[in-house]
């Protein structure tokens, strides 16, 4: 059936029976300032053929991030990933396999599900991790809310170089269920002042390292302030790759680590979708949001896989539900577990290693360009620049020419007064050239 619009007594039907006088009702609780007063400036109707070409014509003007030079980072990156990753996801079991409703069934999308689970926990350095999140920052989101069940209390210590999009996802959590949210100010060059902010109303510090300027965080000492006021430490990452050479965050004292999968088995894909990593302690189990999946034997004592402690919103016990994320990325999931199995423990590190070991070399080129400085005193492969001028019109500027040179802070955080920094990030597919490349444009701009 072709698409038939709704009438203006439909609308107006509709309206009347939730108990709203117009559709502009049902989106208050959106900011002001992100609505569009207008319409998109797209043609209101063309034929199929005339959308392709005029589609097909934005669409060209992309710079496809593997066509330049490339440093754009920020919490989703740019990696390798092998051939064996595409071809296994696109198998008609895996890409076309939705939530196991009757799970007992599926034992192949059940058993994907342990074995990320599996490598998830081990990553993180955690006792149990779900079937992931949506993604990175509502993970985060959703970490802040079981801190509060466990702890009782409601209010969240943030870190300010915590990725302000991770920030507004708790904020705007928050705000909806009545929570109280410190935000600390950002602070480019690291050295945060974090154990001063945990007091005994603290319900959990939410910790990112790397943080979103690229510095490494030693999270023992604000675990055991957190834990000396019966608050628990979440740690953040937006870098799994880092978990491959930076020591895991369960083993600095964190109770849950959450963060962003994207960087194995998933491309850029122009933000999206991505696949949420949640781990935390075995204790916390039955708080822990989303789906699990549980090993186990059957009748005749072979091995099986089953859906475990299912409190979710669609499942029979929807009532005492520890979260409103109804699936897991299952695709975007599966294809993390490839990667990392193709990888393993030792490949992991050495694709760590070679991360840090270009970040080095592109923190040595840029540093020796005249008016450039690094903030940063540790980074694992993304780091702050302070350049001379604006950073977004650099940046810009050096599109123009070829090179997606990385993210203005003043992007990330509006008059914030760090209009002079940008943000960079390099990984395995960069090369001497690119670095060269970089550095040449950077010098010649500055």
């Amino acid at each position: 059936m072709r698409y038939l619009p709704l009438t203006d007594a439909d609308r107006e039907a509709m309206l009347a029976r939730i108990g709203v006088a117009s559709i502009d009702d049902l989106f208050v609780d959106v900011p002001r300032e992100a609505w569009r007063e207008e319409l998109a400036d797209l043609p209101r109707r063309k034929g199929e053929l005339e959308i392709e070409r005029l589609l097909g014509r934005m669409a060209g003007r992309n710079v496809a991030a593997g066509s330049v030079p490339f440093f754009v980072g920020a919490g989703a990156y740019r990696h390798h990933v092998p051939a064996t990753v595409d071809h296994l996801i696109q198998r008609s079991e895996f890409l076309t396999a939705y939530t196991p409703y009757q799970p007992e069934v599926a034992q192949g999308t059940l058993q994907a599900l342990f074995e990320f689970q599996t490598q998830v926990a081990e990553l993180t350095g955690m006792e149990v991790a779900n079937a992931s999140m949506y993604d990175g920052s509502t993970g985060c989101g959703e970490a802040v809310l079981m801190a509060h069940r466990v702890t009782k209390r409601e209010k969240a210590v943030l870190a300010g170089n915590l990725h302000p999009h991770y920030r507004a996802v708790v904020e705007n959590l928050g705000r909806m269920a009545g929570h109280e949210v410190s935000a600390l100010a950002p602070r480019p060059e690291g050295g945060e002042d974090i154990l001063s902010a945990i007091d005994d109303e603290t319900s959990c510090v939410v910790v990112q390292s790397p943080d979103v300027f690229g510095n490494l965080v030693d999270l023992r000492p604000i675990a055991k302030k957190a834990h000396d006021h019966g608050a628990l430490l979440i740690a953040v990452f937006t870098e799994v790759v880092s978990l491959g050479l930076v020591e895991p965050p369960g083993a600095q004292g964190a109770d849950i680590v959450v963060g962003e999968g994207q960087s194995l088995g998933n491309g850029l894909n122009f933000g999206g979708p991505y696949v949420g990593l949640f781990a935390t302690r075995q204790k916390f189990l039955r708080q822990m949001p989303g789906r699990i999946a549980g090993e186990t034997v059957d009748a005749e004592g072979r091995r099986g896989y089953v859906l475990t402690l299912s409190t979710r919103e669609q499942h029979i016990r929807r009532e005492k539900a520890t979260s409103n994320i109804c699936t897991n990325s299952g695709l975007c999931m599966l294809a993390f577990t490839i990667h990392m199995t193709l990888l393993g423990a030792e490949g992991l590190g050495r694709l760590a290693r070679v991360n840090h070991a270009n970040a080095v070399k592109l923190a040595g080129a840029l540093d020796a360009v005249a008016g450039i400085e690094v903030v940063n005193e540790t980074f694992f492969n993304e780091l702050t620049l302070r350049v001379p001028g604006n950073a977004a019109a650099l940046i810009e500027r050096l599109a123009e020419e070829g090179v997606l040179a990385g993210v203005p802070a003043s992007r990330l955080y509006p008059d914030s007064g760090l209009d002079d920094l940008m943000i960079v990030a390099t990984t395995e597919l960069n090369t001497d050239e690119d670095r060269s490349t970089l550095a040449a444009a950077l010098k010649e701009a500055a």
